[in-house]
């Protein structure tokens, strides 16, 4: 078994509060990568986006998440790390990915203001936008996809520990 669990899917979806669940359950660090890129950087994401720009943070975040080395630890990554091809690779090398799938009516519903989560979001681009072009991604990186629709976050650590 790979010894790390990676969550990815879209902000909102609940990766970081059910990694913290999933890695007291398994007994595995939790490491998020957000904190990861802001201690880097010195800086909080929203910072870094008005710096280097969407584009600019997409390939830091590639570059930092590519060069990540975990042992039996819950990730939470960013929705966005899905457009890095080499953190996406090195995630898959180092554990097994657990896509949290939530349809888009509900996402909506939990996310409520995306310009407060600091949601990776280009000018002009709706949250339906960014949705579609983000699930295909998330589908294709998954090893495992958890369907949380119906489920709070007691549910859903659960679907990912059977499915484990």
């Amino acid at each position: 078994m790979k010894k790390n669990v990676v969550l990815i899917g879209m902000p909102g979806v609940g990766k970081s509060t059910a990694g913290v669940i999933l890695a007291k359950i398994l007994g595995y660090k939790f490491v998020d990568t957000d904190l990861i890129i802001q201690q880097h950087e010195k800086k909080r994401l929203k910072e870094i986006i008005a710096r280097d720009g969407i584009d600019g943070f997409i390939e830091l975040e590639n570059k930092i998440v590519a060069e990540l080395n975990a042992e039996y630890s819950v990730i939470a990554t960013g929705g966005s790390v899905v457009y890095g091809e080499d953190a996406m690779n090195n995630l898959r090398n180092i554990g097994r990915i657990v896509y949290l799938s939530l349809d888009y009516k509900k996402l909506r519903y939990r996310l409520g203001n995306i310009k407060n989560r600091g949601v990776i979001i280009r000018e002009g681009q709706s949250l339906a936008d960014l949705y579609k072009e983000r699930v295909p991604l998330y589908e294709k990186y998954a090893d495992i996809v958890i369907d949380e629709n119906g489920c709070n976050i007691e549910k859903t650590v659960m679907k990912i520990t059977e499915m484990l």
